[in-house]
């Protein structure tokens, strides 16, 4: 099988079954697993998103939005040259990949049969169940079942700690965005409660002077697509709160954003924080109370 993938985590998802060498195509900004580069990119970035701030991003991508496009092009000579048999998309977010719609069209004019598959999930269990399905369309059903049952009793296995904190997970820095869908459980299952973000619901746009009033205790800050490194860069974005006694910046494309399989690593970072044991230094940084941010 010959198999595209024009999302990040289900690249995530296609290696972590096996099928590596059945990828022939993946979007520009699939970096896992290591190598993945070297398979051929069928899609670009409108927008030079690297050289904005993010309020800059936040105003273009308003703009692609309303035009009713995504900030993502794809190269359907790429397509094409690939001869896919499955192309693995999503309608999920209206940005952060290239647009169903163009897909679907890009794919009437493929020779043969190809396959469009949707993955929308809203939820761990989603995910995982989107796992299985990949695992079904790919032949590899016993690897899918192994996948899932070690994540599963990962899930299980987490340590809860000694008082549930008070957290917000921020998406976005400016505006901010809380942190939405599968995110509120990972912090639950993490063992902390998630003051602003609704399960299995879109992302919403909030303010500062809300993520105050909840006066949360520990604040995750998860930009979507920006590297740690970035988002310390940005810092100057973040109001100081009183509340908060931690705050931590996270590999966010790798752990959280991307609904994939490391999702579940994504929860076991937020326990060791909750636990008070400090994680890997490519997945998570302290940011200390001494570091400059708006209000201090």
């Amino acid at each position: 099988m010959r198999i595209v993938s024009l999302l990040p985590s289900a690249t995530d998802t296609v290696c972590t079954l096996g099928l590596r060498d059945s990828l022939v195509g993946r979007t520009h900004e699939c970096d896992w697993p290591p190598g993945v580069s070297n398979v051929t990119a069928m899609t670009r970035d409108v927008l030079a998103t690297h050289e904005m701030s993010s309020g800059e991003i936040h105003a273009a991508v308003g703009g692609a939005v309303h035009r009713g496009s995504s900030i993502y092009a794809l190269d359907g000579d790429a397509l094409e040259a690939a001869r896919p048999d499955l192309i693995l998309t999503q309608e999920l977010c209206e940005v952060c990949a290239v647009s169903y719609t163009e897909v679907e069209q890009a794919a009437r004019l493929l020779p043969g049969d190809v396959q469009v598959v949707s993955l929308e999930p809203h939820s761990i269990d989603d995910i995982l169940s989107h796992v299985s399905l990949v695992g079904r369309l790919c032949g590899v059903v016993d690897r899918a079942d192994e996948v899932v049952a070690d994540a599963r009793a990962r899930l299980r296995a987490m340590r809860e700690p000694d008082r549930r904190p008070r957290v917000f997970c921020c998406e976005w820095l400016d505006p901010p965005f809380a942190a939405g869908h599968w995110v509120p459980e990972q912090v639950a299952l993490a063992g902390g409660d998630e003051v602003l973000g609704p399960r299995g619901a879109p992302s919403p746009q909030t303010t500062w002077e809300d993520v105050i009033a909840t006066e949360p205790e520990i604040l995750v800050l998860m930009p979507c697509g920006m590297p740690i490194d970035r988002t310390m860069r940005e810092l100057d974005a973040v109001p100081s709160i009183a509340s908060v006694r931690q705050t931590w910046v996270v590999d966010a494309s790798a752990y959280f954003n991307r609904p994939g399989p490391r999702v579940v690593r994504g929860a076991e970072i937020l326990n060791a924080i909750f636990n008070g044991a400090e994680p890997a230094p490519d997945e998570a940084a302290r940011v200390s109370r001494g570091r400059r941010r708006r209000g201090d």
